[in-house]
């Protein structure tokens, strides 16, 4: 049985530091529409761009393009690159692999990534 995200009580989670079992909520499953981002302000004053594609996979970043500095990425659009998930700066275009943050077209330069649950 699929359940529709609108008719759940779903959380989105991210896991802030990688050795820590606390997780934090950033927003309703429901909130997540395929192949659009959406920000979230994290408790250090950051912010995280998550992601969900149409196979219902969600993805987290930070939001902050390094290019431009501003944080834009969850405004970027979402594509794919040799089966590699990736959001484009809405800024200059660069990509970035949103299961790596690896940009795809300087790959010196990358974001932060997070791990995702639903809960």
């Amino acid at each position: 049985m699929t359940l529709a995200p609108e008719t759940t009580d779903l959380k989105v989670q991210l896991q802030l530091d990688a050795g820590d079992d606390a997780w934090f909520t950033v927003c309703d499953l429901g909130a997540l529409l395929p192949g659009r981002g959406v920000a979230a302000l994290l408790p250090d004053g950051h912010q995280a761009a998550l992601f969900r594609d149409r196979a219902g996979r969600l993805y987290a970043i930070d939001n902050r393009d390094p290019f431009g500095g501003a944080a834009v990425l969850s405004r970027g659009l979402t594509g794919t690159h040799q089966g590699r998930p990736f959001v484009a700066s809405p800024l200059l275009k660069q990509r970035f692999d949103l299961e790596t943050g690896v940009c795809l077209d300087d790959e010196t330069v990358r974001v932060a990534t997070y791990e995702v649950r639903v809960s």
